[in-house]
């Protein structure tokens, strides 16, 4: 007999800004939703460990998704795209964030980013502090300036030189299987979206005017990071965590800025606990 995941995959239609997109997304387990948002120029196969994870979906409906052009969520029919570089704004990214949340009829779900996704997490937490119960900033800073490069997109750069940065960001320790698998998820990204997702990432966040406003009573804040990562440092979340009270912060040993990927058994030794708080 074969081996089947226990994941299911759909598409919902979800309309922002007056356009339609067709937005794909992955659905295991039953409880509390857990939305979770992948790295920027990446999709949603970062978070497939999570979902055969029976002692986290007996408790969480885990719900992974690609964003408007990632993975399979193509690029929508109704808007001429290729006439206008490709640039993730706040603005779009939490519009798209509430709206899956609405059209799938999640009940305060619990939200988890890793990198630029860690950063819309706390984005949320400040704006739609009403919606979530909480959320999990994973490689999540104050602000990260500098990495709106035309590096990542340049007709004299390999397209090969975004999977080699990403290689640099894991951990020594981690499993090479799983770094291998990492870049190679990388490697699929139409070349124009990296550079046009650290458009949010290092250009228009910065949490700086916003902290103030999130309320830890209303939504949970928890921030993990791990030890290897040099793009956002154990020391920039333990910052980010000093300016709002009642987070929390964790430093994750033996991982690099990508852990649910690139150390997958390391990453849940720190989540389940959160988790399990959360749900108590």
């Amino acid at each position: 007999m074969a081996r089947h995941d226990q994941t299911t995959g759909k598409y919902v239609y979800l309309t922002i800004n007056g356009i339609e997109y067709r937005a794909y997304y992955e659905r295991t387990g039953k409880g509390i939703p857990l939305m979770c948002q992948h790295t920027a120029g990446a999709h949603s196969f970062q978070w497939r460990h999570l979902h055969e994870d029976a002692e986290i979906t007996k408790n969480f409906d885990v719900i992974a998704y690609d964003l408007p052009f990632h993975g399979k969520s193509l690029p929508p029919e109704d808007d001429r795209h290729w006439e206008k570089p490709y640039n993730l704004t706040r603005d779009f990214f939490m519009k798209f964030i509430v709206a899956l949340a609405e059209a799938l009829e999640l009940d305060r779900p619990v939200f988890m980013g890793s990198s630029m996704g860690g950063q819309i997490a706390v984005d949320l937490a400040a704006h739609h502090p009403d919606r979530f119960r909480a959320v999990i900033g994973v490689e999540a800073s104050i602000k990260s300036p500098g990495y709106y490069l035309d590096t990542y997109y340049h007709p004299r750069i390999s397209n090969e030189a975004k999977p080699a940065t990403m290689y640099g960001l894991c951990s020594p320790t981690s499993p090479e299987k799983y770094i291998r698998e990492t870049v190679f998820g990388y490697s699929q990204g139409a070349p124009f979206l990296f550079k046009g997702d650290l458009y949010y990432y290092s250009i228009e966040y910065d949490a700086e005017p916003v902290l103030d406003r999130i309320d830890t009573k209303k939504v949970a804040v928890y921030l993990l990071t791990g030890e290897y990562d040099f793009a956002t440092s154990p020391q920039d979340s333990a910052a980010l965590a000093a300016r709002i009270p009642g987070s929390k912060f964790i430093e994750m040993k033996d991982v690099g800025h990508f852990p649910m990927s690139e150390n997958p058994a390391k990453f849940r030794e720190y989540l389940i606990p959160v988790l399990k708080e959360i749900a108590g």
